[in-house]
């Protein structure tokens, strides 16, 4: 007989509040050198380091209806007044020329009588002075303490990554086109609460981080559900099956916004 899974209700104290902590670090490379050109990319920091918040802001990453491990709901537009701390102007409908990664999505990773683990995947942009910042996703996990009823852990984050964010430049206005550059943020994050305060919890129910942030992604890209074989693989494979290999090349990642 199949089993049913488990379902639990995820809320908090919209009353209470909490302080959230903002961080931009300088831009540390651009293949361009826009880092170096671009106004708006050198003086890049952080609207405001340190927000309260009322709980209910974060509200927009709860789902509706009861949920089980492992299942994914989408988030809603509320998320704005978070990503406002990083910067003034975020929008969450990227731009086709920016990016086609779409919607906001969460995931229950984990519940324990006392803890939940939710991990959720956003993409959004930034409109700077003559231009765009997109950053290659916005990934992380809000733990909530269902017996009092608040945040234990907040973090969301820009990923580290070769190149982790994308930006489109307006140089020259008397041009119908902007200009595109892809670089590296060491840092560009919200926290709140502390970080380890599920370490040696025995969850009821759990997924991996690795499971729920792959759940996440199939929710943005379908190329996410091929079966991928590495190069050395479809070598191999094409050599026992008497197969030609048709080759494309692509020159940035399918799965994020970096490039």
């Amino acid at each position: 007989m199949k089993k049913i899974p488990n379902k639990i209700t995820l809320n908090f104290d919209g009353d209470t509040e909490v302080l959230v902590k903002g961080f931009i670090a300088p831009i540390e490379h651009t293949l361009s050198h826009f880092h170096i050109a671009w106004d708006a990319l050198v003086n890049l920091r952080v609207a405001k380091p340190e927000k309260d918040y009322l709980t209910s802001v974060f509200q927009s990453f709860l789902p509706t209806e009861s949920v089980s491990v492992g299942e994914c709901w989408e988030i809603e537009e509320g998320v704005l007044e978070l990503l406002k701390q990083l910067h003034p102007n975020p929008r969450l409908d990227l731009d086709t020329n920016n990016g086609d990664s779409f919607g906001l999505w969460a995931c229950l990773r984990a519940y324990s009588d006392r803890f939940a683990d939710i991990v959720f995947r956003i993409h959004a942009e930034f409109k700077l002075e003559d231009g765009w910042f997109t950053p290659s996703q916005f990934k992380g996990n809000l733990i909530i303490d269902q017996i009092e009823q608040r945040i234990a852990f907040f973090k969301m984050y820009v990923p580290e990554g070769t190149v982790n964010f994308d930006v489109n430049w307006d140089e020259d206005k008397n041009v119908d086109y902007t200009i595109t550059d892809a670089g590296f943020c060491s840092q560009m994050e919200l926290q709140a609460g502390i970080e380890n305060v599920t370490q040696n919890i025995d969850f009821t129910e759990a997924i991996t981080q690795e499971e729920a942030e792959r759940a996440l992604s199939l929710c943005f890209y379908k190329s996410e559900q091929i079966n991928w074989t590495s190069p050395y693989q479809a070598v191999e494979m094409a050599e026992e099956q008497v197969k030609l290999i048709h080759i494309i090349s692509i020159d940035g990642p399918l799965a994020n916004e970096a490039c």
